[in-house]
């Protein structure tokens, strides 16, 4: 499965978190400690806010460890909130188009985990996505897909409850055609202020979620990257977590929502 890293706070250069830090996501795509597999080399991508509405993107189908364009825009570019991600495919192609975050308007996403028998229901599921949206769908992955139909289950009002109704629309999918495979789904979300996450899987096995917080800013990742564990908060499974500028962590399980995932 992918790794992914989201940081929101006082402007820094990329290659803080993305390529210099000692467990950067660099470094993960060669060595995650606590993905599926060790190695994410089918793509990677960077999403970055500066003076637009709109998030600047770079994502390519090549491994991040071998990409010099990769090193010389983290070396030079700063941002006050950036995602950045690194793609280990569960079954859609290498391809650019495939490679997170993806992006509509000013909102930005990307994800970790699986969507078990996807070949299965991936005509059922874009039926989710209405045509207003489906051209914005220019690649095949499960991921886009859940991204677009969260859009049109109401993303811009209530991000949270907007991805557990699409989740849980997916998950009936999977039931109804039989599929025992389990849905896996940790993912972040920012309209390019707050930063939304959640932390969820029908099997109870959802990919790994830490955050840390000072006082000037706010990392959400797949691993630490700085290689100590302790200076992190791990987000619980079954969780969601919000954090809006200025106002204090905000976690709470699905049940808290009232809009339960499937069982």
């Amino acid at each position: 499965m992918c790794r992914f890293l989201a940081y929101r706070g006082e402007p820094i250069f990329l290659s803080d978190l993305v390529c210099a830090a000692s467990h950067s996501l660099v470094r993960q795509s060669l060595f995650a400690e606590e993905g599926k597999t060790g190695t994410n080399g089918d793509g990677f991508g960077l999403s970055w806010y500066g003076e637009r509405p709109q998030a600047a993107l770079y994502r390519e189908a090549g491994p991040a460890w071998s990409d010099e364009n990769l090193q010389a825009l983290c070396h030079h570019i700063r941002s006050r909130l950036f995602f950045a991600h690194i793609r280990a495919s569960t079954g859609a192609s290498t391809t650019r188009a495939n490679c997170h975050p993806f992006a509509h308007d000013n909102w930005l996403f990307m994800h970790n985990g699986q969507v078990g028998g996807y070949p299965q229901i991936k005509r059922d599921m874009e039926a989710m996505i209405p045509d207003r949206l489906y051209g914005s769908r220019i690649g095949s992955s499960d991921s886009e897909a859940i991204f677009l139909a969260a859009l049109a289950n109401g993303l811009s009002n209530d991000p949270i409850a907007a991805m557990v109704r699409t989740l849980r629309a997916v998950h009936g999918l999977m039931i109804d055609a039989g599929i025992a495979a389990p849905l896996r789904f940790t993912a972040a979300v920012t309209d390019g202020q707050t930063v939304f996450g959640l932390r969820w899987a029908s099997d109870n096995r959802p990919p790994s979620l830490y955050y840390r917080e000072t006082s000037a800013n706010l990392v959400l990742a797949s691993e630490p990257v700085d290689g100590y564990k302790e200076n992190w908060r791990e987000v619980p499974k079954s969780c969601s977590f919000v954090a809006k500028p200025g106002r204090p962590i905000s976690l709470k399980y699905l049940e808290d929502l009232e809009v339960k995932a499937a069982a």
